[in-house]
């Protein structure tokens, strides 16, 4: 049986990580603020209390238990951070970064899996998929903060060539439950309104929970050898379009006064809104008006590998 230390292991995704690696028949440690009681009472499930930079929290865990493999899934939005990442947080995580790295290797794990975020793409402006070697913009502070810890985490590797790495760039993520970063979809920021441009056929890369933790299930228990090391896109198999969000929220929530605007030039007009306000850099929900017309879809080919991405907004849970 592995041992998996997973760091903000009770969030809104590191329950679901938890839940799905005790169910493979893994022994899980998971180190947050608080017990959400998600896997409260699981055979095999164990919570130790303690924020990401509480150094001498993990020190203990590595001196103390014999630990195979580390999911890093502190400092991930939608898991611990609110929808404003501070520069405080940005600071805290490259505090975190500098020993939980250090740690799992000195401590002899097998396998680290980093989650981190599609956004420090820069988008193309054309309708070609984004790669995992696809062009870097980091103008946000989520971006800053998550390509620091892609950095750390490759610059500790140069101290060790036998553990197997794992960085997962996840599109915006979703369940059943959890939709606000679909509501961001069709929220104008400027009134708050919900709308959607002509027909809704516009679409938004986003990511199931549910294939987010397939795909870390899937690389803890097959990747075998180097060639598993590196960078992988996660997202749902296609864009979910505006129109699948609404109809999506009409059926499982309560959704109000939708507005259609008209098409023929409303997205550029719309982009108006935006202005370079600081908190559209800090807000990693903000709605970005420039990829609405390109569509751009993360490359999923190379995750695709190991797993066939099953969940989207039509059957999630």
């Amino acid at each position: 049986m592995n041992t998996v230390l997973v760091t903000a292991g009770c969030g809104q995704i590191g329950d679901h990580i938890c839940s799905g690696l005790l169910k493979k028949g893994n022994a899980v440690i998971a180190v947050d603020t608080k017990d959400s009681g998600y896997n409260t009472g699981k055979d095999n499930f164990t919570f130790v209390e303690g924020a990401p930079t509480d150094k001498n929290v993990y020190g203990d865990l590595f001196e103390n238990n014999h630990i195979d493999m580390l999911v890093h899934a502190a400092f991930t939005v939608d898991n611990d951070l609110g929808p404003i990442v501070t520069d405080k947080e940005i600071s805290s995580s490259k505090q975190c970064d500098k020993f939980m790295f250090r740690y799992a290797i000195n401590a002899g794990v097998n396998k680290i899996v980093l989650l981190s975020t599609d956004k420090v793409y820069d988008f193309p402006k054309t309708r070609e998929p984004i790669r995992e070697d696809g062009d870097l913009k980091i103008n946000t502070n989520y971006a800053e903060l998550k390509i620091a810890s892609e950095k750390a985490l490759v610059m500790e590797m140069q101290h060790s060539k036998n553990v197997l790495v794992c960085i997962t760039r996840s599109a915006p993520v979703y369940t059943l439950n959890f939709t606000d970063n679909l509501m961001s979809k069709i929220t104008d920021p400027k009134d708050g309104a919900k709308f959607i441009a002509g027909k809704g056929q516009y679409g938004f890369q986003m990511c199931c929970v549910h294939n987010l933790v397939d795909f870390i299930l899937c690389f803890v228990k097959y990747a075998d050898n180097s060639s598993y090391n590196g960078i992988y896109n996660v997202g749902d198999k296609l864009l979910t379009t505006a129109a699948d969000i609404v109809n999506f929220m009409r059926e499982h929530h309560h959704l109000g006064t939708v507005f259609q605007r008209s098409g023929g030039g409303t997205v550029s007009k719309l982009k108006g809104i935006f202005g370079g306000n600081k908190e559209e850099k800090t807000n990693y929900r903000y709605l970005d008006m420039n990829k609405l017309e390109y569509n751009n879809m993360l490359d999923t080919t190379k995750a695709s590998k190991m797993l066939s991405f099953r969940w989207d907004i039509h059957n999630t849970k």
